[in-house]
């Protein structure tokens, strides 16, 4: 039986002249945490982004457990989307909504004719509580810290029970507490709730305490894939480079439209 739920295969993307991926191929299995590394510009997000579809690939195929994401429209996608949630590097809240209006809203778009309003409720107070935050549905945006706001976002994601969550630059701007307690619920939703989690990040710490496996993108393509012990002990020095912080892994972009 074929483990993996998730293949960028021959991915191409391009804003402009800008060559974002020139032969995207990425594989990652059902359960595991898939981090994906990279400088800043490299189309990690991009990648989350074409996998839910709010990007369009230029060319290439993207299958999410058997079909064709690029061939999908219309309610196909939203049932992808469904399956699929994205927690955006600021929590991405709505400030005129609650606490409990935000947690809440996924359920409220996805599942209007199924879950009377009181077990939305629930919904949210259970997927607060696994966040850590029990009992602030009342809050404000404008209330919460940066980690707790991210903490909320991910409470969002999980209230639909996703069978993916994607994770943009989950501890970008947190302080060392607020990143290991991301860290620590990334670990502990996925042993709890058992589903799949991709996580872009250029933190290298939290990459090696989380992830199952992991990719690096550098000049529009995967340089290097494995796990934590495997980019460890990488001997490709663009990948210990990254690393150890020695150097930049950006290219001209000259130097990718002429590769």
């Amino acid at each position: 039986m074929n483990d993996d739920l998730i293949q960028f295969s021959g991915v191409k993307k391009r804003f402009g002249s800008k060559i974002i991926y020139r032969g995207l191929d990425l594989s990652i299995r059902r359960g595991e945490v898939f981090t994906i590394l990279g400088g800043s510009g490299v189309g990690k997000s991009v990648l989350l982004k074409m996998l839910i579809g709010l990007l369009s690939a230029d060319a290439g195929s993207i299958i999410f457990d058997g079909d064709d994401v690029t061939k999908m429209s219309g309610k196909r996608l939203e049932r992808v989307r469904q399956r699929i949630c994205m927690l955006f590097q600021s929590g991405a809240l709505f400030d005129s909504f609650s606490v409990g209006e935000n947690v809440r809203y996924g359920l409220d778009e996805h599942f209007y004719a199924t879950m009377t309003l009181a077990e939305k409720n629930d919904r949210v107070a259970w997927a607060l509580g696994l966040v850590g935050l029990p009992g602030i549905e009342d809050m404000w945006p404008a209330d919460l810290s940066g980690g707790m706001r991210k903490r909320v976002g991910l409470a969002r994601a999980i209230a639909v029970q996703p069978e993916v969550v994607l994770y943009d630059e989950p501890t970008t701007g947190l302080d060392p507490i607020n990143t290991a307690r991301v860290n620590h619920m990334i670990m502990g939703l996925q042993e709890r709730l058992n589903f799949t989690s991709i996580v872009v990040t250029h933190d290298m710490k939290s990459a090696f305490t989380i992830s199952d496996r992991l990719a690096m993108v550098q000049g529009g393509r995967i340089i290097h894939s494995g796990t934590v012990d495997d980019f460890q002990h990488a001997s490709d020095s663009r990948v210990s480079d990254f690393i150890e912080g020695r150097a930049p892994v950006e290219e001209d972009v000259e130097t990718l439209l002429n590769a």
